[in-house]
């Protein structure tokens, strides 16, 4: 049986494949990544503005393993863990998440130096620092205002690892957190997300009880995307290698709950003209996680094939890849994952994944004895009030 610390390997690990994997070909669209590379099928991809000068690609590499603010961020959440020792909400986004985003120093693979997580932030994850630090806000009003996108749900993974196995409080965690940072369906992504990872623990845990899970949980346009997306993923089983046919079917249902399609790049042309992007609205979704759990259902679970179908299917690639991965990364453990793979991602990014997540492991484990316990008092409690109720009857 695939114990508790390999799975935790599993989400840490495959938080970096996914990311690493998918960083080379961000904002390509799925033809474009065809035209260029065929197919990514490696860590060990050229990023396609590698060859741009250094001002346009604003001193950044990636490839060849190299990881962007995905993991970085998601490193940052299991660091608030270790610091607290419990559960969080929105004051520990306003505390401690923002010391380890914007006051410590870090590896930034990207930039190749020690530097700020902050100096590497898209600018929703700056909305952080803006809210927390220098506007002082509400904490659980900090994400009021941002752009709406899928930022808190690519970390929100160690949230589902520190609930294994009850989903329910995994998706109020998230939520109560991540309200620090995003609102609306960006917001409502991430609680689902942690409910995926903290069913895929669950012993057996298959592709289709995790999207019941998730459809059990998500609200609005969230719960009808996965819904729409899931069941067509299912439908197409049978024509998976026919990944033309695969992608159609799927951006089509997408864009029905997300209006970008591969319109993802911001440049002045846009400026000022008034857009739905990134907006509230109880109607939309996020496309990364539906997507990542659309072909998670399509390969049943795979591991490798979820997280590259993911990838290839262009767009927010290394999101989508982070999202496939620490689902199935929880469902199988670190086993699945080839040993090259893991030790490419720490020499290239300077990191010790397998430390990472057996110190997780640890202090997880730790915050779900203190929930055991708790729920055992209670339970006692509980004996207790139906002893003294059956005491009383005539």
């Amino acid at each position: 049986m695939t114990t508790f610390r390999s799975r935790v390997r599993g989400v840490v690990i495959s938080t970096a494949l996914g990311d690493a994997m998918g960083a080379p070909v961000e904002k390509l669209t799925y033809d474009e990544i065809k035209l260029k590379y065929g197919r990514v099928e490696s860590i060990m991809t050229r990023w396609h503005k590698m060859d741009l000068p250094e001002d346009v690609r604003l001193g950044r590499v990636r490839g060849d393993g190299i990881v962007t603010d995905d993991t970085l961020m998601t490193i940052a959440l299991i660091n608030v863990y270790h610091a607290e020792g419990r559960h969080l909400d929105a004051y520990d986004m306003g505390n401690e998440f923002v010391k380890e985003i914007a006051f410590r120093k870090t590896f930034v693979p990207e930039l190749n130096r020690e530097t700020y997580i902050m100096e590497r932030l898209f600018y929703p994850e700056k909305h952080i620092f803006l809210r927390h630090v220098l506007a002082n806000c509400e904490p659980r009003e900090g994400g009021l205002g941002n752009m709406v996108n899928c930022g808190a749900a690519m970390y929100i993974a160690p949230i589902g690892v520190v609930n294994a196995g009850n989903p329910k409080a995994a998706y109020d965690e998230a939520i109560l957190f991540a309200m620090g940072h995003q609102s609306s369906y960006g917001l409502e992504a991430a609680g689902v997300l942690a409910a995926c990872v903290a069913k895929a623990f669950e012993p057996g845990a298959t592709a289709d009880a995790i999207v019941e899970t998730a459809l059990s949980l998500a609200k609005d346009g969230t719960k009808a995307a996965i819904a729409e997306l899931t069941a067509a993923a299912r439908d197409l089983r049978s024509r998976r290698d026919d990944r033309d046919a695969v992608i159609a079917v799927l951006h089509r249902i997408m864009a029905k709950y997300s209006p970008m399609g591969d319109d993802v790049s911001r440049h002045i042309d846009k400026v000022g003209i008034p857009s739905n992007h990134y907006t509230p609205n109880r109607l939309w979704s996020i496309e990364e996680l539906p997507l990542a759990l659309a072909f998670i259902v399509l390969n049943d679970g795979d591991y490798y094939r979820s997280i590259l179908d993911g990838i290839n299917s262009g767009r927010d690639t290394d999101s989508i890849g982070v999202m496939a991965g620490v689902i199935v990364g929880a469902m199988h453990g670190s086993e699945v994952i080839s040993p090259e793979d893991i030790r490419q991602l720490n020499a290239v990014n300077r990191l010790d994944l397998m430390d990472i997540a057996d110190r997780f492991s640890a202090t997880a484990s730790r915050i779900i004895q203190d929930d055991l316990y708790a729920w055992e008092a209670r339970r006692e409690m509980l004996a207790g009030i139906q002893g003294d109720g059956k005491e009383e009857r005539p």
